[in-house]
């Protein structure tokens, strides 16, 4: 589940990266490329714990199916953090810096 949700995250970013004009500005390569690095890092997992557990990796308990949903949520909404933190330090409209020096006058 975890590979299946950062996958699908990856993806729509891609397709939003690809087709918003403003892809720099908004700093959609680093979404981009924090997905995709986190369905690689899955992808390699999952190889090895088939490699371990041969054919009942394709049979997991629901409990360990809620458990990898819940982690590839919380791997989705890191990465979303991350970008956003990094959207509002970098700041690419002047929001920030507008706002806090419309307040000092």
């Amino acid at each position: 589940m975890t590979l299946l949700i950062t996958v699908f995250a990856a993806i729509a970013s891609t397709v939003v990266w690809y087709v918003c004009p403003k892809r720099s500005e908004m700093r959609l390569g680093t979404l981009v490329l924090m997905f995709w690095g986190a369905s690689l890092m899955w992808l390699v997992d999952a190889v090895f714990e088939y490699a371990e557990l041969g054919a009942e990796y394709f049979s997991p308990a629901p409990a360990d199916m809620l458990n990898d949903a819940f982690l590839g949520l919380c791997a989705a909404a890191l990465g979303l953090v991350i970008w956003l933190g990094i959207l509002l330090f970098k700041d690419p409209k002047g929001v920030i810096k507008n706002t806090l020096s419309a307040r000092k006058k």
